[in-house]
């Protein structure tokens, strides 16, 4: 008998599992149209990327704010889980300080063009910035503290200046063809290196 009432659940939880797979699915996509199409990029080009229906994106998010807030929370989540991942998968934690600001450049990339997808509503784009900082200055401050013990990294890097830093050094990125931010982030991450002793 219990087992024919979890036969009876497993369609819906079968739909649900697709539900959530599908969202995640145009998440993904719509990330990377955002990267080279800007966040005005046609819904139908994120369902053609995504693979499905565009009624599929309109059932999950009903108007374009809600997915590029949707894009932008999921980056974020991506963002703080990769770098725990990161320092336990690493070489050393200034290599896993090195990806996790990769990760987060391709984060600043993608969220370009928010607040003007936001318009007016800014208590959903304060709401945001408070969720990025909430979630993001810790797993930064982790990285730097694990570099600066295994003395890779000189002390007294602060997370906001870091992460700040980098995202300064992304504006303007879109405007010129020529303008390569990670080049100058990579200089900024040597100059957080301890110099290296014979």
């Amino acid at each position: 008998m219990a087992a024919e009432g979890a036969a009876g659940d497993s369609p819906s939880r079968s739909k649900r599992a697709d539900a959530q797979r599908n969202r995640e699915t145009v998440l993904t996509a719509a990330a990377g149209v955002f990267v080279t199409s800007g966040v005005d990029a046609p819904i139908r080009q994120i369902a053609a990327q995504a693979g499905v229906g565009m009624a599929t994106i309109y059932r999950h998010f009903p108007t374009r704010a809600d997915l590029v807030s949707a894009v932008y929370q999921h980056q974020i989540e991506a963002c703080a889980e990769a770098g725990p991942n990161l320092l336990a998968s690493a070489d050393s934690p200034l290599d896993a300080l090195h990806q996790w600001v990769d990760l987060f450049v391709d984060f600043l990339v993608t969220k370009h063009g928010l607040a003007d997808a936001l318009q007016s509503d800014n208590d959903r784009f304060a709401a945001l910035h408070a969720y990025f900082l909430d979630r993001l200055l810790p797993v930064c401050a982790q990285l730097l503290d694990a570099a600066v013990e295994a003395g890779d990294i000189k002390p007294g890097t602060q997370p906001y200046e870091l992460m700040r830093g980098i995202g300064n050094l992304c504006i303007g990125r879109d405007n010129d063809p020529r303008y390569d931010p990670r080049r100058l982030i990579a200089l900024l991450l040597q100059g957080l290196q301890r110099p290296q002793t014979s």
